[in-house]
């Protein structure tokens, strides 16, 4: 099995060759599965991380949320960990870790609500492995957050045959790709 580092470089080299017209059509298929899981219909809560680098684009989300009168809450890393401040418009969201969009600090804080979390990853398998970003930053806000049903996104090119783990990985209850969704 391939170390999280070496994964990690391969799928970063995928995601930049990746074609911006299929990252979108793709994204496009991935937020059309999301929105048919009752996970997305019956939350009053979507929390998401706001996408960059081509990965499985966001913003679609984040318009159907609103235009269905859900709550949005987006991330902004301080320090070790994660805080979620509710978003009412695009524009809430600045340049901020390693020039990812955040919201901007003096929204309201959406800690605590449960809801569905929409999460990023860098790979997956078919048993809903992650290999996130390497900060733990997701692993250590959910097992403080437990009641939030987890979906994380990902293109199909981002799916493995198997992932290495550690004990403090959290498993995510699906895993959307333009193909399928793994549960």
């Amino acid at each position: 099995m391939e170390t999280k580092k070496v994964i990690r470089k391969e799928i970063f080299r995928r995601r930049k060759e990746a074609d911006p017209i299929a990252v979108h059509k793709n994204s496009e298929q991935i937020w059309q599965k999301l929105f048919s899981l009752p996970a997305f219909q019956e939350s009053d809560w979507i929390y998401l991380y706001i996408d960059c680098k081509n990965e499985v684009m966001t913003d679609g989300i984040i318009e159907e949320a609103f235009r269905l009168g859900k709550k949005v809450a987006a991330p902004k890393v301080v320090g070790e960990d994660m805080i979620f401040y509710q978003i009412s418009h695009p524009e809430d969201l600045e340049p901020g870790y390693f020039g990812i969009r955040e919201p901007k600090t003096d929204l309201p804080v959406a800690d605590g609500e449960d809801g569905l979390m929409v999460m990023p990853g860098v790979a997956f398998d078919d048993r809903r492995h992650r290999v996130g970003y390497g900060g733990g930053f997701y692993d250590r806000y959910l097992s403080k957050h437990t009641r939030h049903f987890t979906a994380a996104l990902a293109f199909e090119f981002q799916m493995m045959e198997e992932v290495p783990t550690e004990p403090t990985d959290l498993l995510p209850d699906v895993v959307i790709t333009e193909k399928t969704i793994y549960r």
